[in-house]
């Protein structure tokens, strides 16, 4: 087999996986268009709104050929909203029960898990409960996420800042900082 008839196969292939992914979304309150170079999932009741120049996926990456991002507003009243010319590599999560914002010139890494609930009620007596305070988690202007991390609810990671690979954010950051660790906790400034 050639190579440019195999590079046609993958496309196909890719192709297919993307239009199978795309007829298992359930939620038909999406607003705005997104460039999917990876398979996207988009569940819930809620709404999910897309800003201009919004990618998911990334062909050059880890990840790309076996996983898709998964993109739930689970509750009537839940909002996630990409702000303009966002970048989201491969195997994205966010899944919001209230908002879940993320503003303009944000880039997230591989494998990057974001939540605004704990989904289940931490007390033992109603653990099958839903959680009954998610909090609203803001991605502000041209944040960088590395891979591999979560961000859970109640957080704000301020303009301009960068969160190392492999953290776990559960509490909220300014501006201009460099964060990571698990639980995330500040290393630095930045100009």
């Amino acid at each position: 087999m050639s190579k440019r008839l195999k590079l046609k196969t993958v496309d196909f292939v890719m192709y297919l996986r993307k239009m199978f992914y795309k007829f298992a979304s359930t939620n038909a309150r999406v607003k705005g268009k997104y460039v999917a170079f990876q398979p996207v999932v988009i569940k819930g009741k809620g709404q999910v709104v897309f800003g201009e120049h919004v990618q998911i996926g990334v062909v050059n990456s880890p990840m790309f050929y076996n996983t898709y991002a998964y993109i739930e507003a689970r509750t009537e009243e839940a909002t996630i909203s990409f702000g303009h010319n966002v970048s989201i590599n491969n195997q994205f999560t966010a899944v919001s029960e209230l908002a879940i914002v993320i503003k303009d010139d944000v880039l997230i890494g591989l494998n990057c898990s974001i939540y605004d609930s704990n989904f289940h009620d931490l007390d033992k007596t109603n653990r099958k409960q839903t959680d009954p305070s998610p909090k609203k988690v803001i991605i502000e202007k041209n944040v960088f996420i590395g891979n591999n991390v979560t961000i859970l609810k109640g957080v704000t990671i301020g303009e301009n800042s960068v969160v190392a690979a492999g953290s776990i954010v559960s509490k909220s950051f300014p501006a201009n900082v460099l964060i990571g660790g698990s639980p995330a906790k500040l290393i630095r400034e930045l100009n």
